[in-house]
């Protein structure tokens, strides 16, 4: 049964004295590698009416959504909240979500090589320096860098 990595599909039912009594429902073993990472995942549910396919999908992209926010959690700074009204809260988490969307943009579209992480890190240290956007996040030196260099390679 390796569709697309699913390796067990299968209803069991707990027997032991104390499992039987913790858990009396009939519950879904599905066994899952992710041919990506070569991970592999089982997943026990009560939901019977999805297919195996369908529920590993869920929660491989559920984790996707687990890894988006705990880099958006890590590189745009929400560790806390600057103010306390919900408002404020959700204003804070849109404008990190759209910094993450824009700066996404630019290097898909860019074809830039560097992650994400890196490009975020090379606009946080040049803030407020005058440059062409393309060239900073390709990591050209500035132009004053370069007369300085021809000046050197002359001497």
């Amino acid at each position: 049964m390796s569709s697309k990595g699913l390796s067990s599909d299968q209803s069991i039912e707990f027997s032991g004295a104390l499992s039987a009594k913790t858990c009396p429902i009939q519950l879904l073993h599905i066994g899952y590698r992710d041919l990506e990472t070569d991970k592999y995942y089982v997943f026990l549910i009560h939901n019977f009416k999805l297919a195996a396919r369908s529920i590993a999908d869920i929660y491989k992209a559920r984790w996707q959504v687990k890894l988006f926010f705990k880099w958006i959690k890590q590189n745009l700074k929400i560790k806390s909240f600057i103010e306390t009204s919900k408002h404020a809260d959700m204003a804070q988490i849109w404008i990190a979500l759209c910094v993450y969307q824009l700066l996404a943009l630019i290097k898909f579209q860019s074809k830039l090589k560097q992650s994400m992480q890196q490009l975020l890190r090379r606009l946080q240290l040049n803030l407020f320096g005058k440059r062409e956007l393309m060239t900073l996040l390709r990591g050209d030196p500035p132009h004053h860098a370069r007369v300085v260099i021809n000046q050197i390679a002359v001497l």
